[in-house]
């Protein structure tokens, strides 16, 4: 233990004590500045804002600063196709140069999907279905029917749908809507003299519908043919009908007798 003490002291150990520091302080500096050069430490540049431009324009930016990007696309029907929607890393970030930069661009062809089954379900549960499946509600019209506010039809483009069916994503659907009335009765109204356009507006105001529409005779004039009988007709048995109940017609160019 006394050499070991006695070794401490003398100069050899000093002078191995210092080389030996002196190497590693070396050694630390050399990966330090190694380091700061093999990441181009304080060098870099703020990512451009490239969302909401055109796709061409967006990779233009982002080339002339020297950085590398990758595409991903999304199709969302009100925006403009080739619109970059989204961008990683955001814009103001600071990034080393030849960063790759990922984009979200709108694409112009909608995907298609499979038209779920939404009959009978209410109105509510109905816009909730459609939408998770990225369609929209288009026009909705009521007619009689017990059912309130229950999806009674379904079209698309003035064409019926059925589930399964294969429609762009983002297309509207129309619905068809019960009114919750249909056990309540109407008067029927006396149409006898009508022309077929009066006739119509009228069982349009009672809630009624046009059914079959003959003519008898020889027709000239269509357009002011009167209706000479109806069916169902107004009698001391029959006063009222349900709401949506179609009316039969005989139009004729010879006006009914008194």
């Amino acid at each position: 233990m006394a050499k070991f003490i006695s070794y401490l002291q003398t100069k050899s150990f000093r002078n191995n004590l210092i080389a030996a520091i002196t190497t590693v302080v070396v050694l630390l500096l050399v990966a330090f500045f190694s380091l700061r050069y093999y990441t181009k430490h304080g060098q870099g540049l703020n990512v451009p804002a490239v969302k909401g431009l055109n796709f061409n324009q967006a990779v233009t930016k982002l080339e002339d600063l020297g950085l590398r990007y990758e595409v991903d696309s999304v199709y969302i029907m009100d925006m403009p196709p080739g619109t970059v929607i989204d961008q990683d890393p955001e814009a103001n970030t600071f990034v080393k140069d030849n960063r790759t930069i990922y984009l979200t661009i709108n694409t112009a062809q909608a995907p298609n999907v499979k038209f779920p089954d939404i009959q009978f379900k209410s109105f509510i549960e109905a816009q909730s279905v459609i939408g998770s499946f990225g369609l929209k509600v288009g026009d909705t019209v009521y007619k009689a029917d017990v059912s309130r506010d229950v999806v009674l039809e379904v079209s698309f483009g003035g064409q019926a749908i059925k589930p399964g069916d294969i429609i762009p994503k983002g297309s509207k659907i129309d619905m068809l809507l019960g009114d919750g009335r249909g056990n309540e009765d109407v008067e029927i109204p006396t149409l006898i003299g009508f022309t077929r356009d009066e006739a119509a507006f009228s069982l349009r105001g009672s809630n009624l519908k046009l059914g079959v529409v003959t003519y008898e005779g020889n027709i000239t004039d269509t357009a002011n043919a009167v209706i000479v009988s109806q069916s169902p007709v107004l009698s001391d048995t029959l006063t009222k009908v349900k709401l949506g109940t179609p009316v039969n017609i005989t139009l004729s160019n010879n006006k009914p007798s008194n």
